[in-house]
Parts: structure tokens; sequence; C-alpha cells
């Protein structure tokens, strides 16, 4: 039994339908936020979890599906925040975690206790959000061997559990925050944090343990959490929305918003953006059902879809910074524009449009900073690169599913070939 009345974030999704409603959520907290807003990973862990756990249970006779379920139903009663925990630092990338010089540099159970319980050692990277939750889910990050049963855990973890240490990670401009100008922030209201996790020893009692050493599934798992996760970089096209609106704003600012080569630049950044809005839907739209009842995005359309991603913002920003001009770089700070002396000069040559104050130009400047250069690019850019697989791993899947000899059979059909 669900709870009544829930965060979308904490919701099985069990119909296409479902899929569609959270990539129309994301797009949405884009638009509102600016950034990376930090609750996608989670949300795509339960429902990846969700499947895989029945899997192992249907081949094992094993309780982690129950055991799932039970931790499900206590963060949507308790409206917890969940993140998710799957990329190692994974140390020599030639070797596999058994080869490895330090047998932590993949998250592992160092001890696995007669009574389920295990203890954990190792670390996760780029962790977004992780220490904005109440919960992680802890997940192995790819194929393992037979030799490697140590590194198959799957589990749940309270982010303040003893044993855990985070280091948060330094972002281009992170010390805006800290000088006293809102508006030299760009976007002072929303910004996301990245940290490395370590976990020293850590104990997990066996209710919040969904998987033990069952390598076969590791895959299976990876793959179904990278399908939802590729999807839901629709968050990028809801930060396109706000680019798109950025640019839009400061070439009318500047007295530019005429000009034919602004105009197609802006229609080239809606384009960009309904792109990748577009193969997230068509993944959702696509989405079928697993034999657990939760639903998984299509896998074809996921992985395009984040491949765009890791396109096509760069081309936003390009285009943004463009229009933006020279100014969004030159830019004097805030403590200089309210000096007695500075001040004035500035609001005197700064001015642009009659009608346009020289502030409401600064902010736009910045919130473009902040997007493109500052810390909220992390998001916007970089991590459109890396998050959920970097482009390559994009490629590989489309590669496998692209189905070229069936396709070859329709041109060779039309073309009246027979072999």
């Amino acid at each position: 039994t669900w709870a009544t009345k829930m965060s979308r974030f904490l919701r099985i999704a069990e119909s296409a339908d479902d899929l569609v409603m959270q990539s129309r959520m994301q797009r949405e907290l884009g638009r509102r936020t600016g950034c990376c807003f930090q609750r996608c990973v989670g949300m795509d862990a339960i429902n990846a979890m969700w499947s895989t756990t029945y899997d192992i249970d249907q081949k094992h006779g094993t309780s982690y599906h129950q055991r799932f379920k039970d931790f499900v139903l206590m963060a949507q009663q308790r409206n917890i925040v969940i993140g998710g925990a799957m990329t190692d630092p994974k140390g020599d990338r030639a070797l596999p975690p058994s080869k490895q010089e330090d047998p932590d540099l993949f998250t592992r159970m160092s001890t696995c206790n007669a009574d389920g319980s295990v203890v954990l050692s190792g670390a996760k990277m780029h962790q977004t959000g992780t220490i904005n939750s109440h919960w992680m889910i802890v997940m192995p990050g790819g194929r393992l061997t037979e030799q490697e049963k140590d590194y198959a855990i799957a589990c749940a973890v309270p982010v303040d559990a003893p044993g855990i240490t985070y280091v948060y990670g330094r972002q281009s401009c992170d010390l805006r925050a800290m000088d006293g100008s809102e508006i030299d922030q760009g976007n002072a209201k929303f910004g996301a944090n990245e940290t490395i996790m370590m976990f020293d020893n850590v104990a997990v009692p066996a209710e919040q343990v969904f998987m033990c050493g069952e390598i076969e599934f590791t895959n299976t798992l990876v793959e179904r959490f990278t399908t939802y996760h590729r999807r839901s970089y629709i968050c990028k096209a809801g930060l396109g929305d706000v680019m798109l609106g950025a640019a839009a704003t400061i070439s009318e600012y500047n007295g530019a918003a005429k000009a034919s080569h602004i105009k197609d630049k802006l229609v080239e950044i809606s384009y960009l953006t309904e792109n990748i809005a577009g193969t997230a839907l068509a993944a959702s739209y696509q989405g079928t059902a697993t034999p657990s009842g939760v639903y998984v995005p299509d896998v074809l359309m996921a992985n395009i879809c984040k491949h765009n991603v890791t396109r096509f913002p760069y081309d936003i920003a390009r285009m943004v910074q463009d229009i933006a001009g020279g100014l969004l770089v030159t830019l004097p700070g805030d403590r200089d524009f309210k000096n007695e002396v500075t001040g004035p000069l500035l609001e005197k040559y700064l001015r642009a449009k009659k009608g346009v104050t020289v502030e409401n130009r600064r902010r736009i400047l910045r919130l473009i900073e902040n997007m493109t250069m500052g810390r909220n690019a992390i998001g916007f850019l970089s991590e459109s690169m890396h998050g959920a697989g970097s482009p390559q791993a994009q490629r590989v899947l489309i590669q496998r599913l692209m189905d070229v000899e069936t396709k070859k059979g329709y041109a060779k059909k039309i073309a009246g070939i027979v072999e």
C-alpha cells in the first residue's frame, strides 16, 4: 500500500504516463532553479532498484524486494530526500576492481556477517546532493566477475551514518557566495554541491541490504539506472529555457534584439533545447513494463537524449555568450557600483537601451556568467558531459541498439537486392 500523497521523486513509475510526468517535472524544475536540483539520482535509483531486487528474488529466492518495498514506503510516508551513489574512484581504469592496488578504490563489503548485515569500505565520487539528503542508495558501478562478489553491494544508508566522511568540492567563482553581493552571485537563490564521500567501516543492517554478492545482476542494475538517469537529463532543457530567456533579455537590454543574427541564434538555442526535451519525452512515452510492474524508459531514446546533452548545452552557452557581449567578463563588481567615486561613473557609462536600468543589465549578465562559467556551469556544462556516463558510454549503447542488420534489410528490399 503506497502513501496516499507523496513527492513524485519518491513514486515508483507504474505506467508510461508516470515516466512522462517525471520528465515534465524535471524540465520545470530546471526552469525554476537554473541549476542542478539534485533529486533525480534518488528517484532514478529507487526505480532501478525496484525491478532489480524483484529479479534477484525470482532467481535466488531472496527477500530483497520486500525489504526494498518497506524502505520505499517509509520514505514516502516520511517524505525523506534520497540520494544515489554509484560512481567509484576507479583507480587505474585499465584494471578491474579485484586487480587494483587498493581494494577500496571500488566500494565493497569489507565484512559480510552471518545475520546478513554488512560493513562498507571505499568511496563514491561526484555526489550531487547527497549531503542535502536524508538517506542514500549505494549501488555497484559496473559489471563484476566471480572474484569480485564483495563489490556487488546495494544498500540504503543514512547520510549521517557513523564512518562516512564528505569532502566538499570547489566550484568556479564559489567565493562569490561569501563576498556579500547578491548581484555578483548571478543566481543567489539556487545552487548545487558536489562531494567525495568516503566509507570507513560503515555498518549496514540486513534490512537495508538489497544486493549482496549477486554479480550477475550488477550490470542489469547499472543499465537500468543509467536508462532512467540519461533520460532525466531533460532537466538541461529547463536550463536551456532559462538560457534562451537570458539571451533574449540581454539582447533587448543592449538594443540588439531586432538584429537578424540575434534572432537566428535564439531560434538555434530553442531548436537545441527542444531536441533535448523531445528525446527525453520519447524515452518516457515509449517506456515499457518490467515483470516487477515498474516501467523503464526506452533505452535507445534515453541514450540519444543524454548524447545530445553532452553537446548541445555547450553550443547554447557559446551562443548566449556571443549575444551577451564582452561585458559578460569585464563587468566590475558590486563594490565598485556602490563606491561613491566609481559608482556614478559606472552608472553613466554602462547604460544601454533607454528605460533599462544598469542594475538589471548587470543582473542578467551575472546570471549568464553563473550558468556558463560560474558555479552553476557545473550543472549546465561539465555535468552535461560526464553525468550519467561520458559520451562514449552512450555511443556504446547506441551501437548495440541501432539494429543495423534489420535496417540493411529495409534498404536491400527497396533496392531489389536478393542475396
